[in-house]
């Protein structure tokens, strides 16, 4: 598991900053929560609201990378370790340390943050759990054989596409494109 923060800057000039998380085997992400002003009990609660999503899961993961931001205090290492992770902090400067969550960060600002102007965290939100979900169940990873972090039902279903119609939706106003066969 790795994390990290990045900043959006609204239309208002309000910087804005997202915690996430993402699981280095699967590159399954997990939008943490998004806020004006993070401080270190705000990014503890964020990591224990996690591992209490993640239940058993969270307990699975060996360790977790992230940088030596002064907001990633004692009390978030504390909720790791109880959950049996390790902390793996990264060298200063180095971003290519903690390189699957800088590449995330990457692929968010190109596929869709770059695209929009964000007004506010509001909006900001519900962009980022829409982009998140489509992220996690529809873009296929180069790194995982062109499958998707939580494969589907439909595509455990159909082992041969079948040479049907294919049926487009739409997904964040139509900046992004979702396709499926049809019935």
């Amino acid at each position: 598991m790795a994390c990290d923060f990045f900043t959006v800057d609204t239309v208002f000039l309000r910087r804005v900053y997202v915690l996430f998380f993402i699981e280095l085997a699967s590159r399954r992400v997990h939008l943490a929560g998004v806020t004006d002003h993070p401080t270190g009990l705000w990014v503890a609660q964020q990591a224990r609201n996690l591992v209490t999503v993640l239940g058993d899961q969270a307990t699975g993961f060996r360790f977790l990378i992230c940088d030596r931001d002064a907001k990633f205090t004692r009390a978030f290492d504390d909720v790791w370790r109880s959950a049996g992770t390790g902390i793996i902090l990264t060298p200063v400067q180095a971003p290519n340390a903690n390189a699957v969550a800088e590449r995330w960060v990457g692929t968010v600002r190109r596929e869709c943050l770059d695209q929009l102007l964000i007004v506010g965290c509001q909006q900001l939100v519900r962009v980022l759990r829409r982009y998140v979900q489509h992220y996690n169940q529809h873009r296929p990873h180069r790194s995982l054989a062109h499958a998707t972090p939580l494969p589907s039902e439909r595509a455990e279903v159909r082992s041969t596409p079948s040479l049907g119609r294919l049926r487009r939706r739409d997904v964040l106003g139509g900046l992004i494109h979702e396709y499926e066969y049809a019935a």
